[in-house]
């Protein structure tokens, strides 16, 4: 049965409309994106079907081009629409998170970090710069590695933060492995920054490692 012959209250977009995304689960977001199905199969039935095959949405959001064509229906234009969707949610937390006080916003500001990193396959080093009311002044990745590790220059994190006129900074890592656990040389790390910007008068109010669907602080474990 096509969708348009389904009760208006199951169809997926007049449920969203009536009781707002969260009601919708994997499969029913998914079929307002692909918009139609295939021969055979509707728009929910296709978007169940590539769930069970990629795993989870979230394999499925962050499938590169070729792994996200091979299934029937999928294609360029798809996976470009795709990446657009996720580049606009990136760019809607920057913009919230641009508004306030990065403190007074910990929930904000971990989950912007995540979206930037949780997913990618190589370590990633990089800086929330703050001005002296803790407002947002730019996210700037300074470093990329291997699966496990990046090398970090503090004389290039100084750098950076004389540039932009910071008054503070975030620093925050990925781990590629999923494991946010802070290893001894993150530590060494963390001191060794803290101490070299403490010289031009730039705090560094965290270090968040961030894990597969988590964050773990630095300040929050007194280490700072």
């Amino acid at each position: 049965m096509a969708i348009c012959d389904w009760p208006s209250a199951e169809r997926p977009r007049e449920k969203l409309l009536a009781q707002g995304a969260g009601s919708l689960s994997d499969a029913e977001l998914l079929a307002i994106f692909l918009r139609t199905g295939v021969k055979g199969k509707s728009a929910v039935d296709l978007a169940r079907e590539l769930l069970q095959e990629f795993g989870s949405l979230r394999a499925l959001l962050t499938a590169d081009l070729t792994t996200f064509c091979t299934p029937l229906g999928l294609g360029s234009a798809k996976y470009a629409q795709l990446q657009a969707v996720l580049e606009m949610a990136r760019r809607h937390l920057a913009e919230q998170l641009a508004r306030g006080d990065a403190l007074t916003s910990p929930d904000l500001t971990r989950r912007y970090l995540l979206a930037q990193l949780r997913d990618r396959d190589h370590e990633v080093f990089a800086c929330l710069l703050l001005d002296n009311q803790h407002r947002v002044l730019k996210y700037h990745e300074l470093f990329h590695g291997t699966i496990d590790g990046a090398a970090v220059y503090p004389r290039e994190v100084v750098k950076l933060a004389l540039t932009q006129g910071a008054a503070a900074v975030i620093l925050v890592h990925n781990h590629p492995s999923g494991i946010a656990e802070p290893s001894h040389a993150d530590r060494a790390l963390t001191d060794r920054l803290q101490q070299a910007l403490g010289l031009v008068d730039v705090r560094v109010l965290d270090h968040l490692v961030v894990g597969d669907g988590h964050c773990v602080s630095f300040a929050e474990r007194g280490w700072l």
